[in-house]
């Protein structure tokens, strides 16, 4: 494979937040830099027939993966795709889209590392891990927000689905770099938004930076923004990262600045588009969410160089 383009991946279960993680690292690092697409549009069938089929669009059965395993190489080696494109809303497909590669590449959706064929492409695999009560919170939120359906109709779809996700989803758990898992503080286990706590579990599978100088800066006091404890995941170790929910403002500012020192001096992200997200149709912020995405542009930035340097 002739390498040409940085290539992330991002999993997880539906509404497990993927598109909002993936959209505010393109938005922060530049349109002009990322191309971000979902590959969860490579379904086989439309809503009607996997009714009539009885196909989850969750089970590598009701998906072309082996599209999914050329169009990935492919954007890899810096060449255009034309993508299917599943409409949620209509259940239906719509016109192909032609996708032209940038610098990065963020490949988002459920399946992504089902094969190893697909999961050759990555340089970091990052798998989205939220509590199953928040991520049915968030999948009613915007369910019935953004694509038309009632509260009972999406608690019918994940009571259907409860067997899938074990079965197809989860197991890709195992085969990420980095584990992300948002959750609520113990005194307001209700959160679903900006206070909720972050936890990013880093394997040494990849080279992750050392961040000593930015714990030092947010461990400070009894309640620390920052932590980072080492214990094992899954019998390897690894280092897990806990950001505090209710990081303050001038905090995480401080903190991205300090991440800032160890990206190349011509990198530069827009702090402000970090973090952003959605509440039904209104827009918020979560600080852990701009820190996590901030983390993984990192390792994009720096896995361009890694390219860089062998093209050169």
């Amino acid at each position: 494979m002739h390498r040409r383009v940085v290539m992330i991946g991002i999993a997880g279960d539906s509404a497990a937040g993927k598109t909002t993680l993936s959209k505010g690292i393109v938005q922060a690092l530049g349109e002009d830099q990322v191309t971000a697409i979902c590959c969860d549009h490579y379904h086989k069938y439309n809503r009607q027939m996997r009714k009539e089929l009885g196909v989850s669009a969750l089970s590598p059965e009701g998906n072309y993966i082996d599209i999914m395993e050329q169009h990935f190489r492919l954007l890899r080696e810096g060449k255009p795709i034309l993508m299917p494109i599943y409409n949620h809303k209509t259940g239906d497909f719509d016109p192909p889209v032609y996708i032209k590669p940038k610098k990065y590449m963020i490949i988002e959706g459920l399946l992504p590392f089902h094969t190893q064929r697909m999961r050759l492409n990555f340089d970091v695999k990052v798998y989205l891990d939220p509590p199953e009560e928040l991520r049915y919170a968030w999948k009613i939120q915007r369910d019935t927000s953004k694509r038309g359906y009632t509260e009972e109709q999406v608690l019918d779809s994940l009571e259907k689905r409860k067997d899938l996700s074990p079965k197809y989803i989860h197991p890709q758990k195992r085969l990420a770099d980095m584990i992300v898992r948002f959750y609520p503080p113990e005194t307001n286990m209700q959160e679903t938004g900006g206070q909720l706590n972050a936890q990013v579990v880093l394997k040494p599978t990849v080279p992750h930076p050392d961040l000593t100088d930015v714990l030092q800066r947010g461990s400070n006091g009894s309640n620390p923004a920052l932590r980072l404890n080492l214990a094992r995941y899954e019998g390897t170790p690894a280092d897990f990262m806990e950001i505090a929910g209710n990081l303050v403002e001038t905090k995480a500012h401080d903190l991205i600045s300090v991440i800032q020192h160890h990206m190349p001096a011509d990198c530069r992200l827009n702090e402000a588009m970090l973090g952003q997200y959605l509440s039904g149709l209104e827009a918020r912020r979560s600080l852990p969410l701009a820190l996590t995405q901030y983390l993984i542009a990192y390792h994009m930035v720096t896995a361009g160089l890694t390219i860089e340097e062998m093209q050169s």
